[in-house]
Parts: structure tokens; sequence; C-alpha cells
């Protein structure tokens, strides 16, 4: 314990223009600046980036018309957006599902899918380009994508555009939750698009969502995909996950010497029909508040503090990517991982007549 408040003690504040903090005590958000330093070196100049992570409550009830709470959170979403360009941020990431409630646990069909949108040139992803062409930002959004080329098919997606505006390209959810509340194979199945990273201006980056970030090999995917930044975009309540969230993005970061991203949601949704968990208790109309938190990790083990668990916020990090390469030169774990071994025995043990490796008297 003592060890981590040595981490967050030594954590550098990111000194923001008074104009900019007035701007968000104006609009109602918690705003929180920190720097991630990395030793010069003699042949290389720092990479500085600046991170954004965005997390926030809902706007209208959950039984107002789709439209109208899409149009709603957009608005919300670019106050804040217009802030961490004030702050001069390079890239920003938003929480899971951010254009809706996250609905997935109620098991109902409408009106939740009619939120579903095109990745490619939906409604959100229009508004989000342009954002990236106004203020010279990667944006990554993640939304409820219909694909229609595949039968109207639903997946749960992050769309990254490039700050130039384009379509940079999309990432699906490879690890579909089935914990209590929390079982959204209702809705959509697990990604197919792999461990894609994507080549921005201003890095290269990867978006593992929400409840893939239980699964240690998801993140070290994409880092051998070759990520320095990878986004966590989450919707996660305290009764679920809240013991287990200050640690795992920051993990995940040590093991795969990348700079990690943790991004959740804030405030309770009340939906108007009840729902059962199917674990014998009551139904009811809410499953929890979401405890925002949001948090950026070094490879060094440090990180930042985390956003409010209750406000809408903005955390922008100031990142040097040198310490990436400066952290795997120090400890070394990719060039000691047996993945040839591992790999071995991974294809093994997903085979029908798999025995483990027990040795008995």
């Amino acid at each position: 314990m003592q060890y981590f408040l040595h981490l967050l003690l030594k954590m550098l504040k990111l000194i923001l223009p008074q104009k900019v903090v007035e701007a968000a005590q104006e609009r109602e958000f918690d705003l929180q600046g920190y720097v991630f330093e990395a030793a010069p070196e003699q042949l290389r100049t720092p990479r500085i980036v600046r991170v954004g992570l965005i997390q926030n409550k809902i706007i209208l009830p959950t039984d107002a018309p789709v439209l109208n709470q899409i149009t709603a959170l957009h608005k919300r979403v670019s106050e804040i957006v217009e802030v961490a360009a004030f702050c001069g941020v390079n890239i920003v990431c938003f929480q899971e599902a951010w254009t809706m409630p996250f609905a997935f646990c109620t098991r109902e069909k409408e009106p939740w899918t009619e939120f579903a949108e095109s990745a490619e040139d939906g409604f959100t992803t229009r508004f989000c380009q342009e954002l990236a062409k106004k203020y010279n930002m990667v944006v990554v959004s993640p939304i409820l994508e219909r694909d229609e080329i595949h039968g109207g098919t639903l997946w749960n997606t992050a769309v990254v555009v490039s700050n130039t505006g384009q379509f940079l390209g999309k990432s699906r959810k490879n690890h579909i939750p089935r914990v209590g509340d929390f079982n959204e194979s209702t809705y959509y199945m697990e990604g197919n698009t792999g461990h894609r990273v994507f080549q921005t201006q201003f890095g290269r980056i990867a978006v593992n969502i929400c409840y893939g970030r239980h699964h240690p090999l998801n993140w070290f995917m994409y880092s051998i995909n070759g990520a320095e930044i990878i986004f966590n975009p989450s919707a996660t309540v305290g009764a679920v996950s809240e013991p287990m969230w200050s640690v795992e993005a920051r993990n995940a970061a040590i093991a795969n010497h990348c700079f990690t991203c943790a991004i959740n949601r804030v405030g309770t949704e009340y939906f108007k029909n009840e729902f059962t968990s199917g674990n014998g208790k009551k139904a009811h109309h809410e499953f929890g508040h979401f405890y925002g938190s949001s948090y950026v990790a070094a490879p060094d083990g440090s990180r930042s503090p985390g956003l409010s668990r209750t406000h809408d916020g903005l955390l922008v990090a100031e990142i040097d990517l040198n310490l990436n390469r400066q952290t795997a030169d120090k400890w070394n774990f990719k060039m000691t991982g047996r993945y040839d071994m591992y790999a071995d025995e991974l294809t093994k043990a997903t085979q029908n007549d798999f025995k483990p490796n027990i040795i008995k008297e």
C-alpha cells in the first residue's frame, strides 16, 4: 500500500489553463490532468501524446425517444470534447456503448436494438468525424453496431476515427460476460476482428472493450500486435467489479510494456420494466451504480488517480511513449517470454484428448 501511494504521490499534475478549469466547472464535470515522464535519451526525442478519457451519465430517462437520447448524449460529450481540445488532447476515448443506456442486462430487444448504427457511416460516426476534423483529434467511439452486410447482426464495437476525420477502422468486443445481470449474449456474440491495432499520427492504439480486461491474454495479443496505448472502455457496477478495477488495467500496463486507459461510465440507470438476473433474487429496475473512477496506467507501474465515482469527468494524461521501450529494456518480459512453449501447450489444451501435465506418485 505504501509503495502504491508513493507511485500516486510522484505523479506530476498537468498544469491546465484557467479558462479550461473554469469551462469544466461551468459544464459540471470533473477535470484532472497528469503527466507520465520518461527518461531523456540520446538518440530519440520524447514522443509526447495527450490522451483524454471521458466518463459520463446518460442524460435523458431510458424511456425517452431513442433519437432524443442519442442526440442529448452527443451534445453532452461534445461539450467535454471541446474542453479536451483546449487541453491539447490528441486522442480521446469515450465509454462503452456511450450513445445509449447500458440496457443489455434487461434482455429486452426493443427499443434497445434501435440504438444500433453502422460503424462506417452511422449518425454517431459522422458526428465523431466532425469532432475529429474540428479538433485534429483521434476519436475512439464505442457503439452498438448494426452490421447490415451480414444480415443486420449486432456487435459491441469501437469505431476509430483518424484526426483527419477519416474512418480508420473498427474493433469488436472479444469477450462477452455471462455474470449475473451482465449476460450480454442476448444482443451480440464474441467479436470477429481479432486484436487490431490502429496506426495513428500520435501512436499505435488498440481498444480492449470492457470484459476483455479480465482476460490477460486479450491485453497481451493487442500488445503483441504493436499497441503502445490500449484503451479499455467499460460499463461496470460496484457490486460486480470495483475491487478489481483499480489493478487490472495497471497490471496489464506492467505486463505488456504499454500504457493502458481504463474508462467507466457513472450513474445509476433505471428501466421501466423489471428484469431478473437468473440468480433467484427479486426482479429489479436497475443493476447498480456505475462507479466511474477512470484512470491511466503506465508500464513502469505508476498510475493516475481515478476520476470521480459519481460525476461526469475528463481525465487528460500527457504521456511519453518512450517509457514503453525503456521499461521493456529494463524488465524484458517479452524477451524472456516462452511463447513457443505456451503456444504448444495451449494448442494441446484445446484438444478433446487433452490430459493435464500432472505428475502423480
